[in-house]
């Protein structure tokens, strides 16, 4: 089975957390929502069938919703997500673009346009779920998301982001909705620096769970910028393995991911045509045993990982 999917964070709002610059230019709307029904014409022409979005993606799950009504296949996987609201209305000099909000009240709000993505829908997620919020301890927010399960037969998942991803992991496992185990998906942050995933994605995918891994690009970290030379070995490495398998430093790092943990899916980020195509060059490859190790070897302590992360801007 292929195991990349599409990520429409970059196709449904015009800014994204990451290192890489794009050249300012005037928004157009409809220009925007073009590229996106091509990014996603691309993606499925290509073969992907799993496609990942959500509300606070700016007008991702709006695309989406649109881009589905001209497809019949039934081999189409979505997944959504609830908790976040886009708020900075495509403005590039928006102080916040996005509040998070794990009320049921917001649950409640978000499902009743989140459901026109069915009959493709197959997965809902808590988007970015914490311990801080109190959302894996909501009872009645389970219990709805429970209902919603049994009713729309539809798999339940989190996200997760932040320094104590495998805590949050934990906890989420265990947690029972009439003596069943609520979420079966778990999409994670995992890549060279942050490998906090190794801790637990055994356990998950024992008990028949799905890992989906996201940022397996640490937000374009993995390619070489003069500002991060703590990471000029990797990104020697990173280019030798580059050429040495006649792909880019992209699909070394998604394969990474593929070898090392056998997720259910990986997450492209890509926002333009040639992004996509390069990232499929993935499914060409598989890393030896002795390039794994070496990569490996690169992992960062976790804190050190989302402080840097903190400090990456809106681009």
């Amino acid at each position: 089975m292929k195991k990349i999917g599409l990520g429409t964070a970059a196709i449904g709002r015009p800014q994204y957390i990451n290192i890489k610059k794009k050249k300012s230019e005037k928004f157009d709307l409809l220009k925007f929502k073009e590229r996106g029904y091509h990014i996603l014409d691309v993606a499925y022409n290509q073969g992907i069938r799993y496609f990942d979005t959500a509300p606070g993606y700016g007008i991702a799950e709006q695309i989406m919703i649109e881009w589905l009504k001209t497809k019949k296949d039934k081999s189409i996987n979505v997944a959504t997500k609830w908790g976040y609201s886009y708020v900075a209305n495509f403005d590039p000099k928006a102080v916040i673009h996005e509040i998070k909000d794990h009320s049921l009240p917001n649950l409640v709000k978000q499902w009743k346009k989140s459901i026109e993505l069915f009959p493709f829908l197959t997965t809902y997620q808590i988007h970015s779920a914490t311990l801080g919020t109190g959302v894996l301890d909501n009872e009645k927010l389970l219990n709805k998301l429970g209902e919603l399960k049994q009713q729309y037969q539809i798999k339940i998942g989190i996200t997760t982001s932040g320094n104590n991803q495998v805590e949050v992991l934990k906890k989420a496992i265990d947690i029972s909705v009439n003596n069943t185990q609520i979420f079966e998906t778990f999409q994670v942050t995992y890549n060279m620096l942050d490998q906090s995933l190794d801790l637990v994605a055994n356990d998950i995918i024992k008990e028949g769970k799905r890992i989906i891994i996201k940022e397996a690009l640490a937000n374009g970290r993995v390619f070489r910028n003069k500002n991060y030379s703590s990471y000029n070995d990797l990104y020697n490495l990173l280019e030798i393995l580059a050429k040495k398998y006649n792909v880019g430093v992209d699909a070394i790092a998604l394969r990474f991911c593929i070898d090392t943990i056998n997720p259910f899916m990986v997450l492209s980020g890509a926002s333009e045509e040639f992004q996509v195509l390069e990232n499929l060059k993935a499914h060409q490859i598989v890393l030896e045993q002795e390039d794994i190790i070496l990569l490996k070897s690169f992992k960062t302590d976790p804190n050190a990982y989302w402080n840097e992360r903190k400090r990456l801007n809106w681009n």
